[in-house]
């Protein structure tokens, strides 16, 4: 088994991956050629980061950014032997690079041809051609929400007639950017609270750097959390919270470990309730504690989950859309995916951060048919809960019949996507209505409450091959628990608001 506890209670998109939204055909990265690698150096998690700030600079590097909140220093340096010399020196304890050395090299250039078929550069975009009204129970109907077979799963749009969501409540959109401009969106963005961790994880709150530029990933997962009521176009989970677009995703699709640990600081430090997390940490699919550079990485990610969880949030998580079961030893063929990728077989040692770390509820993917969407990463520890992310395979009971999920894409517009990225916002959205009905809860009582009110689903006998072909094999554990696909089970909003 990968993880121990059910944990105190994969990016810019793919349609087989990390969720697919907004066809995006990333340019070489011009930035990746400069001679300076990036390095995540660990110093001492309480007190001054001064010494461990001093003996990055003797063993050659320059100090970007230091959190002193979890004694984490981002530093680069033109040598390739940079952690193994800081970590000799006074005031670290780990050292590693967080982007494998590639921007020291020649393949950086060729690292997004290279990548093109990786889990966070396959994104899929289908857009609306059509507008269909049709009548639902419970709160009034959008225009495009009988193509919303996701909201009714989770029950939301009855949970929506009695609590929509309250304005206290603020959920970050660790993803792309977040168009604050669209109009099921635009009365929800809080641009107060919104920043930019791309360049080079240093926070920077222009508009220009939380606003999408080449994915509408962003854009699209904060529609499914919190598109609001308006009579325009579609409804999100949490139609009445403040969303904060926190961009973490770089133009070329990379989330690298310094823009993730300046998402997770920012959103503690500024007061979010509920993080949103449909990525999983580049380069690495899977962090290993066994690799030195890498154990630094997984570490100092760990610490900023932490630390958020302290300051009272909520992190939610896309598992992974590669079929892989977790709790199992994976065959990693993808890895690192900036560069030339290294065939390696991993167990328990590795992690897909940041959904295996403590502190972060992990979401599996379901289908309209309410079953396992096949590209869906899953295992009975790993898996915390499930929710709606889309399955083309499968037919919605829509009028369109559409499997994928329908949400919000930068310049006003609408669109279909498929994910544990888009599992994932349903379920944030019903964090954010649990912390809406009971907003003196910590975090940890709000992380169980999602478990224990979700709507369990069992297993399928034998082995589950979703589409006949034996490309999706699958295997549940846990029986009628249905444990090892669906944790415990689908995540529902009626009782975030009733119970």
């Amino acid at each position: 088994m990968r993880r121990t506890t059910f944990r105190a209670f994969v990016a810019a998109a793919v349609a087989v991956s990390a969720a697919g939204v907004g066809a995006v055909t990333a340019a070489p990265a011009a930035a990746q050629e400069a001679a300076a690698a990036h390095f995540v150096v660990l110093g001492p998690q309480h007190g001054s980061l001064k010494k461990t700030e001093a003996s990055v600079r003797s063993a050659g590097g320059e100090v970007l950014k230091s959190w002193p909140q979890i004694g984490v220093v981002i530093a680069t340096s033109t040598s390739a032997d940079f952690a193994a010399d800081v970590r000799r020196k006074p005031g670290v304890s780990g050292a590693g690079a967080s982007r494998n050395l590639a921007e020291l090299g020649a393949a950086a250039a060729a690292a997004r041809s290279a990548a093109a078929g990786s889990a966070q550069q396959q994104e899929m975009l289908a857009t609306v051609d059509a507008v269909v009204e049709r009548k639902v129970s419970a709160a009034p109907a959008e225009p495009l929400e009988a193509n919303q077979w996701g909201v009714r799963t989770v029950k939301s749009d009855q949970a929506n007639a009695i609590n929509p969501g309250s304005r206290k409540v603020l959920v970050g959109v660790l993803d792309s950017g977040i168009d604050a401009a669209h109009p099921d969106l635009a009365p929800n963005v809080d641009a107060s609270k919104s920043v930019g961790c791309t360049n080079e994880g240093l926070p920077d709150t222009s508009p220009a750097a939380w606003a999408p530029t080449t994915s509408s990933h962003g854009t699209h997962v904060a529609g499914t959390i919190a598109a609001a009521r308006n009579g325009i176009g579609v409804a999100g989970v949490a139609p009445n919270v403040r969303l904060a677009s926190v961009k973490v995703v770089d133009d070329d699709g990379f989330i690298y470990p310094e823009y993730a640990i300046c998402g997770f600081l920012w959103a503690a430090d500024h007061g979010m309730d509920v993080t949103n997390n449909s990525y999983f940490i580049d380069p690495f699919y899977l962090w290993c504690k066994t690799d030195r550079d890498q154990a630094a990485v997984l570490e100092a990610v760990k610490r900023a989950v932490d630390y958020s969880v302290r300051k009272d949030v909520v992190n939610v998580a896309a598992l992974g859309n590669s079929n892989w079961d977790l709790s199992h030893e994976i065959t990693d063929t993808g890895s690192p995916n900036n560069g030339t990728p290294v065939e390696r077989t991993v167990g328990n040692e590795c992690l897909n951060i940041p959904a295996e770390l403590p502190g972060v509820v992990s979401v599996s993917a379901i289908g309209p048919e309410t079953r396992k969407s096949y590209y869906s990463n899953y295992g009975i520890i790993e898996t915390d809960v499930t929710a709606p992310g889309g399955d083309a395979r499968q037919v919605a009971p829509t009028p369109d019949g559409n499997g994928r999920i329908l949400s919000t894409i930068p310049g006003g517009g609408y669109g279909y996507s498929q994910g544990t990225s888009m599992a994932s916002p349903h379920a944030a959205g019903v964090v954010a209505l649990i912390r809406s009905n009971h907003l003196s809860w910590p975090a940890p009582l709000v992380s169980v409450a999602l478990g224990v009110r979700a709507d369990r689903l069992p297993c399928p006998a034998g082995v589950y091959d979703p589409d006949g072909s034996g490309a999706w094999l699958a295997t549940c554990q846990g029986g009628p628990s249905g444990k090892g696909f669906y944790g415990f089970g689908i995540v529902d909003a009626l009782d975030a608001v009733t119970r």
